[in-house]
């Protein structure tokens, strides 16, 4: 396997200290398909409840993808870190996974957005929630059994009709960054949204 040099893409730890809502994908090691089990992606979930209580988080949406996880986490309090929350999670559920089933799982690093004020939660919780249509799993959200919400906001939001899409940032800017290529023909590529 090739070396690669890996960036550190976290911001200063302070930034995930405090009342800040946050997108969160943690991926299974090497993009296995380890939540497809589902006795697995409903552990992952019970460990998911358990460490957003621990550690001070509202979890308005999440979903347990074959390959990854999707969370949309709030702080509760001033005194919520994410980066404890994450490797508290994935600390636990790694440490007993590996006894169990003898291989690793989770990749080292996950990826998060601090939202902001031009981030509307329910396009976001909509975004998590829709991800198994997206990728062709079921035909609507609320048929993907290991999607939902461990708030009584995010289960309203649930219940309601889809809310106009979000892309997130790093999509988006890809997206917009292919559709200015120019393909053989010469003129700039049509960009598809998946």
């Amino acid at each position: 396997m090739p070396d690669f040099d890996r960036k550190n893409i976290r911001l200063p730890a302070g930034n995930y200290r405090g009342r800040k809502i946050y997108f969160v994908t943690l991926c299974f090691q090497n993009r296995r398909p380890i939540g497809s089990n589902p006795r697995i992606a409903r552990w992952i979930i019970g460990q998911l409840r358990k460490h957003a209580a621990n550690c001070e988080f509202f979890i308005h949406a999440y979903c347990v993808m074959p390959d990854h996880v999707h969370i949309l986490a709030a702080a509760a309090s001033e005194s919520s870190n994410l980066i404890k929350f994450v490797e508290a999670f994935k600390q636990e559920t790694a440490v007993r996974f590996e006894r169990k089933m003898h291989r690793r799982l989770w990749q080292l690093k996950c990826y998060d957005r601090i939202l902001r004020q031009g981030d509307l939660l329910d396009r976001v919780a909509w975004y998590i929630w829709t991800n198994p249509v997206r990728k062709g799993l079921c035909e609507k959200p609320t048929d993907y059994p290991f999607i939902g919400s461990f708030t009584s906001m995010g289960a309203r939001l649930l219940k309601c009709a889809a809310t106009a899409e979000w892309t997130p940032p790093w999509k988006s800017a890809a997206l917009k960054t292919a559709a200015l290529q120019p393909n053989l023909s010469g003129s700039p590529a049509q960009a598809s949204q998946s």
